[in-house]
């Protein structure tokens, strides 16, 4: 992928890969880097340094992530480049709360969902654009520490080829980043068994 001079926008930004992609895009030319998260006060350093801009966003609410991509509009033009990165990691098995399962539903895979219904539209009749989103490992294998986080990660890679052979050919390029266990605060909040990413 090549971001020099493309209007970049990384959710979960305040750190681990999300921070190392928006400090790569930054690195690399891009004309812009957006970067989001519900931490704002790491955010704010994350985009002080980038020279980007940060937007505190809930990437569970539509609202939220309509904001962002309408921020990132206004400061640097059509986003080129969404990568969306927001991961939280519960541990359990079908007894979870409903909340951990409704909270791993709405990051995971309506995040991608409601950055698809932003930005698709721009993208068709650009006919260009970039959706990258993360899952993980456990979306393709076993997630036997955390059920809500495995099976809403399978959903996101599923998700992720959908979208993939429904706007492939019309210019839109999508991936699913699907990394294994990363050495994030995430992972060390997660305790034993839990999902990394």
């Amino acid at each position: 992928m090549k971001v020099q001079g493309k209007v970049c926008v990384v959710t979960g930004a305040a750190g681990g890969i999300g921070e190392a992609i928006a400090r790569r895009y930054a690195k690399e030319g891009a004309k812009g880097v957006v970067v989001a998260d519900r931490d704002a006060g790491r955010l704010a350093a994350v985009a002080k340094d980038i020279k980007g801009v940060a937007v505190a966003c809930d990437v569970g609410r539509e609202a939220d992530v309509k904001k962002l991509v309408a921020e990132a509009e206004r400061h640097y033009g059509p986003v080129d480049v969404f990568f969306s990165n927001a991961g939280i990691g519960r541990g359990g098995h079908e007894d979870a709360s409903d909340q951990d399962w409704a909270d791993s539903w709405a990051i995971h895979v309506m995040a991608h969902v409601y950055a698809a219904r932003a930005l698709v539209p721009g993208m068709l009749a650009r006919k260009s654009g970039y959706l990258l989103n993360t899952a993980s490992a456990a979306g393709l294998l076993a997630s036997m520490g955390s059920a809500p986080y495995g099976v809403t990660k399978h959903a996101a890679v599923a998700l992720a080829e959908h979208l993939s052979i429904q706007y492939g050919d019309k210019g839109i390029c999508v991936s699913v980043l699907c990394p294994q266990a990363v050495d994030t605060n995430m992972l060390r909040m997660a305790g034993a068994g839990a999902a990394s990413v």
